[in-house]
């Protein structure tokens, strides 16, 4: 294994680490975790630093670690849309962003929207078709309500944080 490879294996470590234990900020409360979407940052952070394969990996462990070690969210069916959503927001970002030669904030945003809406097509998906198994509905407007509208607070958290974050990284790795 390279020196590179190491580094990376390692952030996604710690990348999974912020991941499982900053929902805890929420009080494991439901309704606040849907609304703020704590381990959507860490996924999100975790493919921009490391890597599309890094991030789609971690997003995909990071819903069933938590899963397990915390009960929270539920194994079936939650686990598993919110691993499909979470590796495609941390492989999608990493893949637009590294499509960009030109590295500047405009296609930092331009990435984390794409990834953003990616990952909410693809956990609406998932989620109608888990939900359908169980003869559930999952309606276009439950889709538009729990993707954006319940969602608000965490897509403004993100559009703030995940620039101001990748802007230092950057600024570090510069000196």
């Amino acid at each position: 294994m390279n020196k590179e490879r190491i580094k990376k294996l390692a952030y996604s470590g710690m990348f999974l680490a912020i991941g499982t234990l900053l929902p805890l900020l929420t009080g494991q409360i439901k309704e606040i975790g849907d609304s703020l979407l704590p381990m959507h940052l860490a996924i999100m952070l975790c493919g921009l630093v490391c890597g599309w394969k890094y991030g789609l990996a971690v997003g995909l462990i990071l819903p069933f670690f938590r899963s397990v070690t915390f009960g929270m969210p539920p194994l079936y069916p939650q686990a598993v849309w919110m691993a499909l959503e979470l590796a495609t927001y941390g492989a999608v970002i990493a893949i637009m962003y590294d499509i960009f030669k030109r590295k500047n904030i405009g296609y930092l945003y331009l990435s984390l929207i794409i990834s953003m809406i990616s990952g909410r097509i693809v956990w609406g998906i998932a989620k109608a078709i888990l939900l359908g198994v169980a003869n559930k509905p999952f309606t276009f407007y439950a889709f538009l309500t729990g993707g954006f509208v319940d969602a608000l607070p965490g897509i403004i958290l993100q559009l703030i944080l995940i620039p101001i974050i990748v802007t230092l990284i950057e600024r570090i790795k510069q000196k």
